[in-house]
């Protein structure tokens, strides 16, 4: 099965596990700690084969319990304070540096087994979202962005996007569009952290959410600001701030370069 294209990333270095994070960290640090997080997922998915619904809450899998214990288990060893979809926030601090996870963004794919699914981090200060990774588990590449540093796809640096006519756009989309606003095709993939990466890389020319407060912050941050550092704008469909820190937030993100963005948030706006 395709489980066993899930390989851990190379060619980072480890922090002391005692190393306590405040806003004053370096990026390389920080960047370098998120990568080790998302490679105890990996490798705690080797062992994994329980791939149905936890028997927890509703529409939770083994699989997102699995992967949230991994990726705490890093996390808080380094001493840094946690909002995870599966347990809300956890660890010490005062809110100045939040890493926002997703253990496992695409659950349902990965229990089918469908190949878009992905661990996502992005850790935010008071400033916004700092520092990203996404982690595809299926096709074991990984994107990653650092605030103003640019983002790479697998250690290469990613090309600026540029703009994509509405007639011409392949779109991804969450929810069902209730209408065709003028792009050329749509696809519906189920992992929100993948599909604004695949925005970023050119697989997709932009996203919109067509479903009602369904994401919160650990969906689409990470993704967020690999987006942003190759120049695709992301917000939110109603204008309200996409970088939260409170579980029970929830966002319609969108995605697309240049004023293809402006054209889906008219056409999402005009669908509520």
């Amino acid at each position: 099965m395709f489980w066993s294209l899930c390989v851990a990333y190379s060619g980072v270095s480890e922090f002391a596990p005692d190393l306590w994070f405040t806003a004053a960290v370096d990026d390389a640090a920080l960047l370098s700690v998120l990568h080790e997080t998302v490679d105890a997922v990996v490798a705690a998915f080797r062992a994994h084969d329980d791939w149905g619904l936890s028997g927890g809450r509703d529409g939770q899998y083994a699989s997102d319990l699995v992967a949230d214990a991994a990726a705490l288990a890093v996390l808080e060893g380094h001493g840094i304070q946690v909002l995870s979809e599966e347990s809300g926030l956890v660890g010490k601090g005062d809110g100045a540096l939040v890493a926002v996870l997703d253990p496992l963004d695409g659950s349902t794919n990965a229990s089918r087994p469908l190949p878009w699914f992905a661990t996502s981090l992005c850790v935010v200060d008071r400033e916004g979202a700092r520092a990203a990774v996404v982690h595809d588990h299926p096709a074991g590449v990984r994107h990653d962005a650092v605030r103003g540093g640019g983002a790479r796809l697998d250690g290469v640096l990613l090309s600026t996007r540029e703009p994509v006519d509405l007639s011409d756009a392949i779109v991804g989309v969450n929810g069902l569009p209730p209408v065709n606003p003028g792009w050329a095709q749509y696809r519906a993939l189920g992992a929100a952290a993948l599909d604004l990466c695949a925005v970023a890389d050119g697989r997709l020319d932009a996203y919109v959410d067509y479903d009602h407060e369904a994401h919160g912050g650990w969906d689409y941050l990470g993704g967020m600001l690999v987006c942003q550092e190759v120049g695709v704008t992301v917000g939110d469909a109603f204008g309200r701030d996409l970088v939260t820190t409170a579980h029970g937030d929830r966002r319609t993100p969108i995605a697309a370069p240049g004023s293809l963005f402006d054209d889906l948030v008219a056409a999402r706006r005009a669908a509520s």
